[in-house]
This record gives C-alpha cells, sequence and structure tokens, in this order.
C-alpha cells in the first residue's frame, strides 16, 4: 500500500495561524472606522501598519517553503494560502485607506454591516487556521464561511441599490462604491482561503 509520509513542522502552521491572527485585528480596526466620533487617520496609520505586518508573516512563510527540503503540506497549497490570508489584509487596508483619502463623512448604515460580516470571517478563520495541523473539525469552517459570503453579497447588492436609488451625489456615488468594493473584495478572499482549506483537506485526508 503506497503511502506518503508528512513531517510535522509546526512552524508552517504557527505562521500560517499568526496570519490570520492579524486579521482579526485588522478587523477590529476596520470596525472601528465606522463608529462615531472615530479618528480615521490614526486608524488607518494602525491599518497600515499591521498590513506590513501580515506581509513579513507572508514573506516568512514564502522564504521558508523555498528553503524547506519537505513541507507538512503541498508547497503550492502553503503558498496559495499564505497568499489569500495576505490578500485579505491588503483588501481591509484599501477600504479604510479609501474612506480616509476621499474625506468621507457618514457611511450608509449597509457599510457596518459589511464590516460585521469581515469581522466574523476574521474570527471563525482565525479559529480554524490552528486546526489545519491536525486537520480536524475543519467541515464546518467553510461552511460558515460560505454562509458569511452570501450574506455580504446581499448587504453588497443592498449598498449598491441604495447608492443608485437617486438620494447621494454623483460624487459619493463614486466614492462608496469604491470602499463597498474594497470591502466585498476582503469577504471574498475570505472565501478564497476557505476553498483552499477545504482542498487541502481533502487533498490530505
Amino acid at each position: 500500500m503506497a503511502f506518503r509520509f508528512k513531517p510535522i513542522d509546526s512552524t508552517f502552521f504557527d505562521l500560517l495561524s499568526a496570519s490570520a491572527a492579524k486579521l482579526v485585528e485588522g478587523s477590529v480596526l476596520l470596525g472601528q472606522v465606522f463608529g462615531e466620533g472615530a479618528d480615521r487617520g490614526a486608524l488607518a496609520s494602525q491599518m497600515s501598519e499591521l498590513e506590513r505586518a501580515c506581509d513579513d508573516t507572508t514573506h516568512a512563510i514564502i522564504r521558508r517553503v523555498n528553503g524547506a527540503f519537505v513541507t507538512p503540506l503541498d508547497r503550492e497549497d502553503i503558498y496559495a494560502l499564505a497568499s489569500a490570508l495576505d490578500d485579505v489584509m491588503d483588501n481591509m487596508e484599501k477600504a479604510v485607506d479609501l474612506i480616509v483619502l476621499y474625506a468621507v463623512g457618514e457611511l450608509p448604515y449597509q457599510f457596518a454591516d459589511l464590516a460585521d460580516v469581515v469581522g466574523r470571517c476574521a474570527e471563525i478563520t482565525a479559529e480554524a487556521m490552528p486546526r489545519l495541523r491536525s486537520l480536524r473539525d475543519l467541515q464546518g469552517y467553510w461552511v460558515e464561511i460560505n454562509r458569511l459570503e452570501n450574506a455580504g453579497d446581499q448587504s453588497y447588492r443592498a449598498i449598491m441599490a441604495d447608492l443608485f436609488g437617486g438620494s447621494h451625489a454623483a460624487l459619493d456615488v463614486m466614492k462608496f462604491k469604491d470602499i463597498a468594493a474594497a470591502l466585498e473584495q476582503a469577504i471574498n478572499s475570505f472565501e478564497t482561503v476557505a476553498k483552499i482549506v477545504e482542498q487541502i483537506y481533502v487533498k490530505e485526508s
């Protein structure tokens, strides 16, 4: 009977878990941006620092993959997962940056709904990532991410309907549309992470 030996190198799992944990920090900052009286400039600076820290973790994962003779998961899967986690942070940082650059005032309430979806996705992704080590109790993770992605789609469509309903100035529509797109992309990136985890589960189980 053929089998494949996979070494247990906890460093890869620790780094992936650390990257996911940073997404929780980012989602908290994102949520604070929508708070009344928030210092958005300061929050944007904190988000930029966190995004750089996430980049550092991603580079550390890639360097370790490139330098390892064997890896606990397929190299391509580790690359894809690290990149997808980094994409989530990039999109969250983009949303916050756009809010500050566009100097928007109060955002329609549906934006906070999208930010809440991002936060929940971050929490369950951070909870799931350490379980890659054992490949146990993961099925519910990608099912919930898919449910949240659908909820995010509904909020995004509600935002688009509101923006093009004629009650907003044309310039505000353009600004709000870009910000909403960044938030939706963050949620979609979470779904990409979940799909990669599901593929790893199927491949490695």
